[in-house]
């Protein structure tokens, strides 16, 4: 089979530059993927439909066996997910979760408390964005149910929580990540004694696109800036239509379970926690052991950074399951209910596993395609300096949405802005490493074919399409916001000065926002 790269070629943007455009159009998001991973196909095989064929079946067996094994990565994430929505179904016919809403009536008074607890408890679990966006969700739903919050809104106050919160959070998957390219790089170009940990602390403040979304989002909740189609799915949701039903039942969903009038609070907390603290044991252990195995000392950071993600997840949601299958027989729930909530959990996680494996899918074409080679490529020709960190926002934003992935933006793009920062001004090499991570999010927060945007809508139990409409203007207007910000510190150097311009438009945004809102 002859299998041609593009890297060099403005081709290489076609195929995800199809599925994303088909989404948006049809709002189809299995047919626009299967189009985008075709037409890359094609591309690749130079229009050979036998060679198509075969690279096809092998793209679909890739992603299960890999490399002569079986592909443990994707195969724990969606057991992970299979996991999660029994679990969920479980507490669901427990009646745990609706004696939890039952008990936040006392509590959580108003729509704005549940949507401000939804932004605290995604704030507290930032281990990483999956977990974050499937267990916030978990536990949000029922109360935001209960207060006629939009699955879209619950899907936006996820994703705009998960990933800021994450990439700016050293003892987390992403912290942990990005530290040891950071940490690669800078040993590259002579900063080896620089401690690695305190750069990514310095850059926590230059990363504009994460400060700002949270700010905003928290501006969303308390003042209700309801704008574009989200104000749409918001009176909607006022009117008990909380998604769209039209279109059927979105990922996560389990409707019409029958729920025991027996449960007890402790019957969702208990296997969250649990969940929470078992993966954590994981992702600490399964880095321990590979930090043993170098002949390193063991250290909290150093675990994460070489923590097994996929079978922390695994291991930890078999745990938790096993935890509320136990809680479920003490409350002496009768079998033949408990067997339908398993069988109605799995089943209700296989949209997400589908648009999820089909989205890998096409991260795979594009990756041999070399899209994101060919958007870091654009960055090489004469740009002033002073509009490198603007430049290189802009370009990670649109590479990330492109490609569905901030990890892979950042293998990508941070060599290079560093690359560039050793070229010109060295002064300014954390301000445009920065400016990539920023980018990354932003791209990725836009992209309908990245996972955590999918996992986001399917933690909220939201239409795909849905979520990513909603969320982009709000996207949108703090990459506005972001842009603003590194222009300003491109051309004056000062860090204080990017923040305080954000600042600046950031106050007038909110404003106009709710002006908008209130018409």
């Amino acid at each position: 089979m002859n299998v041609l790269s593009h890297a060099d070629s403005a081709l290489s943007l076609l195929p995800p530059l199809v599925a994303i455009v088909l989404a948006i159009i049809t709002r189809k998001v299995l047919l626009s993927l299967g189009v985008g991973i075709v037409v890359g196909a094609l591309l690749l095989t130079q229009f050979s439909l036998g060679d198509s064929s075969l690279f096809l079946l092998n793209t679909v067996q890739g992603l299960v066996w890999s490399d002569g094994a079986l592909n443990s990565w994707n195969l724990q994430i969606l057991g992970f997910l299979v996991m999660l929505g029994m679990i969920t179904a479980l507490i669901t016919v427990s009646g745990a979760a609706r004696a939890f809403a039952d008990w936040a009536k006392g509590h959580i008074r108003s729509k704005r408390d549940a949507k401000l607890m939804t932004i605290f408890l995604g704030c507290v679990v930032f281990i990483d964005d999956y977990f974050n966006s499937l267990v916030v969700g978990s536990i949000s739903k029922p109360i935001t149910d209960r207060y006629h919050i939009s699955r879209a809104k619950l899907a936006y106050l996820l994703d705009s929580t998960a990933a800021p919160i994450c990439v700016i959070s050293p003892i987390s998957s992403w912290g942990a990540y990005i530290i040891a390219l950071i940490g690669g790089i800078l040993t590259a170009h002579g900063f080896a004694e620089s401690g690695h940990l305190s750069v990514f602390v310095q850059m926590i403040p230059m990363n504009f696109y994460a400060i700002f979304a949270l700010l905003l989002l928290l501006c969303v909740a308390l003042f209700g800036l309801d704008v574009g189609p989200m104000r749409q799915h918001e009176l909607n949701a006022k009117k008990g239509e909380l998604y769209d039903e039209s279109k059927g039942l979105p990922p996560g969903a389990n409707a019409d379970l029958p729920e025991a009038d027996t449960g007890k609070v402790i019957g969702l907390f208990l296997p969250i926690l649990t969940l929470i603290v078992a993966t954590v044991y994981f992702m600490i252990t399964s880095g321990a052991d590979v930090l043993a195995a170098d002949g390193k000392a063991f250290t909290i950071l150093g675990a994460f950074e070489n923590t097994q993600v996929s079978q922390s997840l695994f291991y930890g949601s078999i745990i938790g399951f096993s935890i509320t299958l136990i809680l479920v027989f003490i409350q002496k729930l009768e079998i033949d209910l408990i067997v339908k909530g398993v069988v109605a959990g799995a089943r209700s996680m296989l949209p997400a596993i589908y648009i999820l494996m089909f989205a890998w899918s096409i991260a795979g074409v594009i990756g041999q395609l070399e899209t994101g080679k060919y958007m870091a490529s654009l960055v090489t020709g004469s740009i002033p300096f002073e509009l490198l960190p603007v430049v290189l926002f802009i370009l990670a934003g649109i590479t990330a949405f492109s490609t569905g992935t901030s990890w892979g933006t950042f293998g990508i793009m941070l060599p290079i802005a560093a690359d560039m920062a050793m070229g010109s001004d060295s002064n300014m090499m954390l301000p445009m490493l920065s400016a990539v991570l920023a980018g990354a999010v932003f791209g990725d927060h836009c992209s309908p074919i990245s996972d955590t945007t999918i996992l986001s809508s399917t933690g909220a139990s939201c239409h795909h399409i849905d979520h990513v409409i909603t969320q982009l203007p709000y996207a949108l207007i703090v990459a506005f916001i972001s842009i603003i910000g590194y222009t300003v510190l491109g051309f004056t150097g000062s860090l204080i000065s990017g923040l305080l311009a954000c600042s600046l438009v950031f106050v007038i945004s909110v404003l106009a926002l709710a002006f908008y809102a209130r018409r």
